[in-house]
């Protein structure tokens, strides 16, 4: 059912709670935490520009990382408040919280137009609790409600779902931010009837994670293209030797399970025929997170079985080649999950290979392609591409769980039309 969105409200001198996915990739420097990737933050302008236009009085609410209750200096939400003022082009006013006298004082202090930003709301446990008191708190002083938090979508938290009912419950309007409406068209309605050939790209590391999505999928594709480590456990489940790559033994069945269907419904249900294989060496040191390094050696491209000391990291050229040639042939392209490891450079052509058929379908032959968040829409960016697609989600497994069929909770929550 169609909901409201920003469009449909009335906010000239209203007080417009709006939950926005700012929880953004940070890393320290000199002492400071900067924002290293400021997607998530330039892709709510549009819905604050037009709600500044329309006279709102805007107080953000966002989460960042998992402070798990306590107050972490790393975590705070002032660095965005900084980035979002110098993006915007107006003043934000920062609450060093997100309930209480200093939030309620900067609420009341808003006039038209104007943008407060409330401090992590992960600082208390209760917004993952989604507890009823604290959604109150949160909902104080506040008219209106506005989700353009796609990424946060499908938790039923305080600020995504307890906000909204308190504020429906007072007779107030609840609706879709113009970020959550375009996640809502093309990861729902587009993809309702697509224009066909549907071609559909699927990676990542486990079939587990994917099977929902490839079995409402077959329904619809007509094709489906598999790469990245899932593409082991298929292997596997044909009887073919996967060394050490990283499968999932207890779902081969799962994997032939989906085959049959695809084979039943007359879809086009292609694996990779090589895969790139290297051997894994640690290097004795530790990165950031104190896991080990590893280094890889004798990188090479293989068909058929992977030897008992080498794991498949990628896609092989003879593969991307192939895909590449089906991609360029649809009208609807939905990509979710990268090829191999795209993050390092000896593994990332198949990835970059599928990415640029993705582009120039869209770019040459007028397809409509969207990409399915999370690592697809990195590899994009890598690869310099993210502007030649139709599409890029900021949902990770929103965007999941949305192309599953699940109900969102943050959607369910807002106004229906």
């Amino acid at each position: 059912m169609a909901k409201l969105t920003v469009r449909d409200l009335d906010v000239r001198g209203k007080r417009v709670f709006m939950r926005v996915d700012y929880n953004v990739p940070m890393e320290e420097k000199d002492g400071q935490m900067a924002i290293t990737d400021t997607t998530r933050i330039v892709e709510t302008l549009p819905t604050l520009k037009l709600l500044i236009e329309k006279g709102a009085r805007i107080i953000l609410a966002a989460h960042l990382g998992r402070p798990k209750g306590k107050r972490e200096a790393t975590m705070s939400l002032r660095p965005v408040g900084f980035k979002l003022h110098e993006l915007l082009g107006v003043p934000v006013e920062f609450a060093d919280d997100c309930i209480g006298a200093h939030a309620e004082k900067i609420k009341s202090s808003l006039k038209d137009g104007q943008v407060a930003l409330l401090e992590n709301v992960r600082y208390y446990n209760e917004e993952e609790a989604n507890d009823p008191a604290f959604a109150e708190k949160l909902a104080q002083n506040v008219d209106l409600y506005v989700n353009d938090a796609f990424g946060a979508a499908h938790r039923a938290h305080a600020s995504t779902e307890g906000v909204a009912r308190v504020i429906a419950k007072r007779g107030g309007k609840c609706a879709a931010g113009l970020l959550m409406e375009r996640e809502l068209k093309f990861l729902g309605d587009e993809l309702e009837n697509p224009a066909r050939p549907f071609v559909v790209i699927l990676g990542g590391a486990k079939v587990s994670d994917k099977i929902k999505v490839i079995d409402r999928l077959l329904e619809k594709a007509n094709t489906i293209l598999i790469g990245g480590a899932m593409a082991y456990t298929f292997k596997l489940a044909h009887g073919e030797k996967v060394g050490k790559s990283l499968v999932e033994p207890d779902h081969k069945q799962t994997a032939l399970n989906a085959e049959a269907k695809a084979k039943k419904l007359g879809v086009n249900f292609q694996l990779p025929t090589d895969v790139i294989v290297a051997t894994a060496v640690n290097t004795g040191k530790l990165n950031k997170k104190g896991k080990p390094v590893m280094d890889f050696t004798n990188i090479h491209t293989v068909k058929g079985s992977i030897p008992d000391d080498a794991e498949g990291f990628s896609i092989g050229e003879e593969t991307a080649r192939h895909y590449a040639n089906i991609i360029a042939g649809a009208k609807t392209i939905l990509w979710n999950g990268p090829m191999g490891m795209f993050e390092d450079a000896r593994f990332a052509a198949g990835t970059n290979t599928v990415a640029q058929a993705v582009a120039e379908a869209t770019q040459k032959h007028g397809a409509k392609s969207i990409i399915g968040g999370g690592d697809s829409v990195k590899a994009l960016n890598k690869a310099k591409l993210g502007d030649k697609v139709t599409f890029m989600s900021t949902g990770g497994g929103a965007s999941l769980e949305f192309l599953e069929g699940a109900v969102l909770p943050g959607v369910a929550a807002l106004s229906d039309k």
